[in-house]
C-alpha cells in the first residue's frame, strides 16, 4: 500500500492510505468485468423512476449485449459513436458496450439544438449515433431530420449523407422509430450474430491508452472543442475520485448529474465500476424531490452535485419528511460552493465527509479534490490538494514563472488525468498542454502552504452557470446575426442559485429597436436553454481601455451595481 503523508493542516497531521491502482494499465472492459466477477450478485445499477436494476453479472452481461450489436453494426475499434440522450438505462449501457469493442464514446449535450447537434456529428467524425425521442421541450427526432433531411428515406445502417459522409447507424432509443433508423430491440436483435469468441477477441485487442472518450467543451473561440481521453485517464481519475470517498462495494452512489457529462460518467459510473458501489439514477434529469427519493429508497451513502442542486434539495419541500441517514459522503463540483452551503450539507444533510473537487474536462476531469478526513476547514475552504499521480502548480499569466505560496496565478496541472487533446485541432491543444506537459487551466488560484489550492477566478473568459461551461462568443457571435444588433459582449454576473447567470450587454443599429423579450426568443430558437442570456442591458457604448480593449470585468461591476447583486457577489466560495 502506497502512504501519502499530507503536510500539516489546522489542528492536526491528515494522513490519508491510497492504495496502488488496481486498474492501471487495464481498460474500461477489463474493469468492468473484473468487478462482476467480485460482486456478481450485489446491485450494480438502479435507475429509480424506471423500476429498472441489475446486478453487476447481470449488467456485464448486458453490456456483451450490446457491444456485440455494435459490432454486428459496423461499430468497432477507433470509430466514433455519439449518444444524445438525458439519463436513461441505453446510456449506460452504450458507454460501457462502446468501451468493450473500442469505439470512442462522443457523449452530446441533451439540451443542444439542431445547429449544436450538426457540428458535433461532423467536427467528432460520428459513424453512429443513437437518440432519444423527446425530453421536456426538446424533440431529439425533429433536430435529428432537420440535421439531416434525407435520413427518412435512408435504409437503417446504411445512411448516405454527403454532409456527415461518415455517419452510417442511427438508433432510436424509444418512441417511435425514426425513419431511416433502427429500433432498439431490432439494434439489439443484431448482435445474435456475433460470437462471443469475436466480442472477447477484439476486447482483448485493446490498449489502455486508447482514446476512448471526446467530450466537449467550451473554448477559446466560441466553438466547442472535443477533449479526447483514453481509458487510462478516466478510470483512474474515477479510482481516485473514489478513494478521496473511502468508498468500498458497500456503498451505494446517487448520481443526478448529467451522464454527458465527466461529472456523471467518470465521477459517476466510472468511479463506481472501480470501486464495485451501486450507481442510482434518481431521475432522467435532475430533479430535487426524486434526488432525495431515491436516496432515502436505496439507502445512498454517496450523494453527488454541483451547489445549485444541493441548494434546489435543502429548500425542497419533501425535504425535512426524509430520511438521508444513510448518507455519508459525495462530490460537490462543477462550480464554486459557497462556504456556508458545504456547512449545511455535511452537517444539516448529514453528508458529514462531503468532498469538494475541482477540475475541467481536459483533465479527466479531477485536479483536486478534498478528502472525508480533512478538517472542516480545509472541507468548506479549499478545493483539497492534488489526486495522486498529479502535479499542479501557479504561475505567472504573462511569464510563465512559478509563484510561491499565497500569490494566485494561472493553475497549471501534469499527470495521468491529462488529456490526448483536442479532437482535430493540434494547434489548439498545444496552445493548452505546454511543452513539458502542463496543462494549462485558464482558472486562477493560489495555493496556501499545506498544499492545499483555493481558486480565486477565471482567466478564461468563461461563465460557469449551474455547473455548465458557457462561452460568451458562442452567444456573441449569434446575436450578430440579430438584425438589429450592431455590437454585443456577454458577461457573467453572480447569482445565488446557479452560481453566474448570463448577461447581455447590446448595442443597437441606429434607427432599429428589440426588446429582452424578442432578443431572448432569437436564442431561443437556436442555443441549449441554459446559454440564453438571462439580463439585458442596452447601451450606446462598451467601457474600453485607452487602446480600445473591452473592459468586462468593468461591465461585470457595473452590471453587479445595477442588478443590487451585491450581497451575491461576496458570497464566498472556496
Amino acid at each position: 500500500m502506497d502512504v501519502v503523508n499530507l503536510p500539516p493542516t489546522t489542528g492536526h497531521r491528515v494522513e490519508v492510505q491510497f492504495e496502488k491502482p488496481w486498474v492501471d494499465q487495464r481498460t474500461i472492459s477489463d474493469v468492468l468485468h473484473e468487478t462482476s466477477l467480485k460482486n456478481p450478485h450485489k446491485t450494480a445499477v438502479v435507475f429509480s423512476s424506471l423500476g429498472w436494476r441489475l446486478s453487476w453479472q447481470e449488467f456485464d452481461r448486458e453490456v456483451d449485449r450490446v457491444a456485440k450489436a455494435l459490432m454486428a453494426n459496423g461499430i468497432g475499434h477507433g470509430d466514433h459513436f455519439g449518444i444524445w440522450a438525458t439519463n436513461v438505462p441505453a446510456w449506460l449501457l452504450l458507454q460501457f458496450a462502446t468501451a468493450r469493442v473500442g469505439a470512442v464514446l462522443v457523449t452530446i449535450n441533451p439540451s443542444y439544438r439542431t445547429s449544436e447537434l450538426a457540428f458535433v456529428i461532423e467536427q467528432a467524425d460520428l459513424k453512429g449515433l443513437a437518440l432519444i425521442d423527446h425530453f421536456k421541450t426538446t424533440h431529439y427526432y425533429d433536430c435529428l431530420r432537420d440535421a439531416i433531411p434525407n435520413l427518412a428515406h435512408a435504409e437503417p445502417g446504411k445512411l448516405d449523407c454527403p454532409q456527415f459522409p461518415r455517419l452510417k447507424l442511427v438508433i432510436s432509443l424509444r418512441g417511435e422509430t425514426l425513419p431511416g433508423s433502427f429500433a432498439w430491440d431490432e439494434f439489439l436483435r443484431s448482435g445474435d450474430r456475433v460470437s462471443d469468441e469475436e466480442l472477447a477477441k477484439i476486447a482483448d485487442s485493446l490498449s489502455c491508452h486508447d482514446p476512448i472518450n471526446i467530450q466537449f467543451t467550451s473554448g477559446t473561440t466560441g466553438q466547442p472543442k472535443g477533449a479526447t481521453l483514453s481509458h487510462r485517464n478516466i478510470l483512474l481519475n474515477g479510482y481516485y475520485a473514489g478513494e478521496g470517498q473511502a468508498l468500498t462495494s458497500e456503498d451505494s452512489i446517487c448520481i443526478p448529474v448529467p451522464l454527458y457529462h465527466c461529472f456523471g460518467c467518470v465521477l459517476g459510473t466510472l468511479c463506481a465500476i472501480v470501486h464495485g458501489a451501486t450507481m442510482v439514477f434518481p431521475a432522467e434529469s435532475f430533479n430535487a424531490g426524486a434526488t432525495l427519493q431515491a436516496i432515502e429508497a436505496e439507502r445512498c451513502t454517496a450523494v453527488y452535485g454541483v451547489p445549485t442542486m444541493f441548494i434546489a434539495m435543502l429548500e425542497h419541500a419533501d425535504y425535512p419528511q426524509r430520511n438521508l441517514k444513510s448518507l455519508r459522503t459525495g462530490i460537490m463540483a462543477g462550480s464554486p460552493c459557497p462556504i456556508e452551503l458545504m456547512r449545511r450539507v455535511t452537517s444539516e444533510m448529514g453528508a458529514s465527509q462531503m468532498t469538494i473537487g475541482y477540475g475541467q474536462t481536459e483533465a479527466s476531469p479531477l485536479i483536486t479534490q478534498t478528502r472525508v478526513d480533512d478538517s472542516i476547514e480545509l472541507r468548506v475552504g479549499t478545493v483539497g490538494r492534488v489526486i495522486p499521480g498529479v502535479e499542479a502548480k501557479i504561475v505567472d499569466p504573462e511569464t510563465g514563472r512559478e509563484l510561491p505560496p499565497h500569490q494566485s496565478g494561472e493553475l497549471c496541472s501534469r499527470g495521468h488525468n491529462t488529456m490526448l487533446g483536442y479532437y482535430k485541432l493540434p494547434e489548439k491543444t498545444a496552445a493548452a498542454i505546454d511543452a513539458d506537459g502542463w496543462l494549462h487551466t485558464g482558472d486562477l488560484a493560489l495555493k496556501e502552504p499545506n498544499g492545499y489550492f483555493r481558486i480565486t477566478g477565471r482567466l478564461k473568459d468563461l461563465v460557469i452557470r449551474g455547473g455548465e461551461n458557457i462561452f460568451p462568443r458562442e452567444i456573441e457571435e449569434l446575436l450578430y446575426h440579430h438584425p438589429a444588433i450592431k455590437d454585443i459582449q456577454v458577461i457573467g454576473v453572480p447569482d445565488r442559485k446557479f452560481g453566474e447567470e448570463v448577461m447581455a450587454w447590446v448595442c443597437l443599429r441606429e434607427g432599429c429597436s428589440a426588446t429582452p423579450e424578442e432578443l431572448k426568443a432569437f436564442c431561443k430558437e437556436r442555443l441549449a436553454y441554459f446559454k440564453v442570456p438571462h439580463y439585458w442591458k442596452f447601451v450606446d457604448s462598451f467601457p474600453t481601455t485607452v487602446t480600445g480593449k473591452i473592459q468586462k470585468y468593468k461591465m461585470r461591476e457595473i452590471s453587479i451595481q445595477e442588478l443590487g447583486l451585491q450581497d451575491v457577489a461576496k458570497i464566498e466560495t472556496a
